[in-house]
C-alpha cells in the first residue's frame, strides 16, 4: 500500500471496507449540499476538512458544527484567481498540506439549462469561468502541496448532464469530464491522480434549485434504470473511493453516479 502524510487507517460502516481517508481534504462549495455531505464522511473515516466556499460565513459557521479541531471554514471565489490562491494558502496553513482536493463549487443546473444559443457570450464567460476553470483554478493553486502528499488526489464533480449534453450547463459538465483526463495527464508526472465523479439529480436543496418537480419525476421514470432520486449518500462511498489509496492505480476516469441513466435513454 502506498503511505500517506499523516495517513488514517480507517473503516467506512456504509460500504464495508477499509478506507485509507486523505489527512486532509479541501472541499470547494463545501459549505452546504452535497460539498457538505462529502465533508461530514470524511471526517467520520478520520481526515481533516477544509470547507472552501464563496459564502465565507456558511463556510466557517458549518466548520464549527463540524468541530473547529477537524473542520476548516474559508471564504474562496471559484471564478478569481487571487482568492483561489489565498484560500489554499490559508488551508495548507492550518493544516500543514493539502492532500486531496474536492472540486464541488459550480453554477446551478436550472440557472443555466438553456440551449447554447440562447446564451450571449458574457453568459458563456460567466459559466465556464466557474464550471471548468474554477477547477484549473483550484488545481493550480493546490498542486505545490499536493505534489508533497503521497496519496495526492483530485476529484472533480461534474453531473450526468455531460453525458450527452443538450445546454449550456451540460456542456460545462462534458467539459469537466474532459479537464480531468487532461489534467491527470498532467499531473501524473507529480504522482496526482485525478478522477470525476459524474452524479445524476441528488436530493440536495442547492443541487435541485427550481427544480419542477414534474421535469424530475419524468427523468427517473424515463431516463434511469434505478427508479428514485439520487441520495446525497449514494456519492459517499465513491467519493472514499477516489481519495483513498485503494484507487491507486487509477487516473484519468469518470465514474457515473446516475441510477443507470443513460442506458434508458
Amino acid at each position: 500500500m502506498l503511505n500517506t502524510r499523516g495517513s488514517h487507517d480507517c473503516f467506512s460502516p456504509d460500504q464495508g471496507c477499509p478506507v485509507s481517508a486523505a489527512p486532509l481534504v479541501v472541499v470547494t462549495g463545501g459549505a452546504r449540499g452535497i460539498g457538505r455531505v462529502l465533508a461530514e464522511n470524511w471526517i467520520a473515516n478520520g481526515a481533516r476538512v477544509a470547507l472552501a466556499d464563496l459564502d465565507e460565513d456558511q463556510a466557517r459557521a458549518t466548520a464549527a458544527e463540524l468541530g473547529s479541531d477537524v473542520a476548516f471554514g474559508v471564504g474562496c471565489d471559484v471564478g478569481d484567481d487571487a482568492s483561489v490562491q489565498a484560500a489554499m494558502e490559508q488551508v495548507a496553513a492550518w493544516g500543514g498540506g493539502i492532500d486531496c482536493l474536492v472540486n464541488n463549487a459550480g453554477l446551478h443546473l436550472m440557472a443555466w439549462s438553456r440551449p447554447p444559443t440562447e446564451i450571449d457570450s458574457a453568459g458563456w464567460m460567466s459559466i465556464l469561468s466557474v464550471n471548468v476553470v474554477g477547477l484549473v483554478r483550484c488545481a493550480r493553486s493546490a498542486r505545490p502541496w499536493l505534489t508533497r502528499s503521497e496519496n495526492a488526489s483530485i476529484i472533480n464533480i461534474s453531473s450526468v448532464s455531460g453525458i450527452v449534453p443538450r445546454d449550456v450547463y451540460g456542456v460545462s459538465k462534458l467539459a469537466v469530464r474532459g479537464l480531468t483526463t487532461a489534467l491527470a495527464a498532467e499531473l501524473a508526472v507529480d504522482g496526482i491522480r485525478v478522477n470525476c465523479l459524474a452524479p445524476g439529480p441528488m436530493d440536495t436543496e442547492s443541487a435541485m434549485a427550481d427544480l419542477p418537480s414534474s421535469l424530475l419525476e419524468e427523468f427517473i421514470a424515463n431516463k434511469q434504470l434505478i427508479q428514485r432520486q439520487g441520495r446525497t449518500g449514494d456519492l459517499v462511498g465513491p467519493a472514499l473511493f477516489l481519495a483513498s489509496e485503494a484507487s491507486a492505480f487509477m487516473t484519468g476516469e469518470t465514474l457515473v453516479i446516475g441510477g443507470g441513466f443513460p442506458l434508458r435513454m
